[in-house]
């Protein structure tokens, strides 16, 4: 539509309306604005750190108000209503987010400037008295511990899964459903307690401590996991794709494993990724069942082996005459962890970009 005024053409539906991109400058604009008022507060003395979490929230706050107002001037009534509302939306999701930010920003900021020195990723901790020292054997540690628990919880939680969606019917089928959701909810102490009695039970010896003890803890708590995520992505496949498998002749496990595993792989390297994240954390298992250690030990089967989650436990915990030496190895660490489970998430969506299915046209 259309309208004359003062001698020109102006079409209603486009006047009146804020430029685009506006909303994300002024965003942006609020938190900037937010983060240098906290900047001179910390300058002042009045804090000894800079509150990212303090600033972000206050920036979203201030961005409400701004866009209410700015839109009410420019847009009319109607229309700023329905952009406080989206803001206020967009906040909520924002304040959801602020505790990873605070956890993140904390970590980073503890444990980035200990990280980075060389010897961090180059030695141990064996007669380690001073502030050197370094995660090298937890690092070790943490992957095959990780890979060993994957290696045993994948094949059964997936069989698990496909049983009971493609073939589990009846009583049998309900019972593993009832223990599955059991096994969700087992604390990881009570799966560390039990790795740790079956070995003492196997080999006679009440202190034998492995890596491979500390796996078998873990896949206690990471099977259920990846059972559960598995069932419902695998629930997901179309039944029409069975059925046009099935009246081509193709046999029922050949159907399962050409047409609904690489459909569901994408959900389901996302359960395996996140049964991954949920175990390599773990410090009560691992304490118990694999032990702590200061020398790098790279048999599974013998022997103590220290993790990260129990490298960050011990180091906390049992500080030296100088404190700061062992929680800046400590914060160093949790950093360390973090960066690992983010580089399985970035791996397990390649992963599934890859392998599954491509729908051409």
């Amino acid at each position: 539509m259309t309208a004359v005024a003062s001698g020109r053409m102006v079409n209603s539906l486009t006047t009146g309306r804020l430029p685009r991109g506006s909303v994300w400058m002024l965003l942006i604009g609020s938190w900037v604005l937010l983060g240098l008022v906290f900047l001179f507060v910390q300058l002042s003395g009045a804090t000894k750190s800079f509150n990212l979490v303090g600033a972000i929230f206050l920036g979203t706050v201030l961005f409400d108000v701004l866009i209410f107002v700015i839109s009410l001037l420019v847009e009319g009534v109607r229309k700023a209503k329905d952009r406080l509302v989206t803001s206020l939306v967009a906040t909520a999701f924002i304040v959801a987010l602020l505790p990873l930010v605070s956890l993140l920003w904390t970590v980073v900021q503890h444990g980035l400037g200990r990280m980075i020195q060389p010897s961090f990723f180059s030695m141990s901790m064996r007669n380690v008295l001073d502030g050197s020292g370094g995660v090298v054997h937890a690092l070790y540690g943490t992957l095959e511990i990780t890979l060993a628990t994957t290696i045993i919880s994948v094949p059964i939680g997936l069989m698990t899964a496909i049983y009971l969606v493609e073939y589990g019917r009846g009583p049998l089928a309900r019972a593993i459903t009832f223990l599955v959701d059991v096994m969700t909810g087992i604390p990881s102490i009570v799966a560390g307690l039990f790795a740790f009695a079956l070995f003492a039970l196997l080999t006679g010896n009440p202190g034998f401590r492995s890596g491979f003890a500390g796996a078998v803890a873990l896949s206690v708590l990471m099977i259920p996991v990846i059972v559960r995520s598995s069932e419902e992505m695998l629930k997901l496949v179309a039944n029409e794709l069975r059925e046009a498998a099935f009246a081509l002749g193709v046999p029922k496990w050949l159907t399962v494993l050409k047409v609904v595993l690489p459909t569901a792989l994408p959900g389901i390297m996302t359960g395996i990724t996140l049964a991954i994240a949920r175990v390599i954390g773990e410090t009560a298992p691992l304490l118990i069942a694999s032990g702590y250690s200061d020398s790098v030990n790279f048999d599974l089967f013998s022997n103590r082996m220290m993790s990260l989650p129990v490298f960050v436990y011990t180091q906390y915990a049992n500080q030296g005459s100088i404190a700061e030496f062992f929680t800046a190895r400590s914060w160093a660490a949790a950093l360390t962890l973090i960066l690992i489970v983010m580089l399985l998430n970035l791996a397990a969506r390649l992963v599934a970009r890859i392998f599954s299915p491509k729908l051409g046209r």
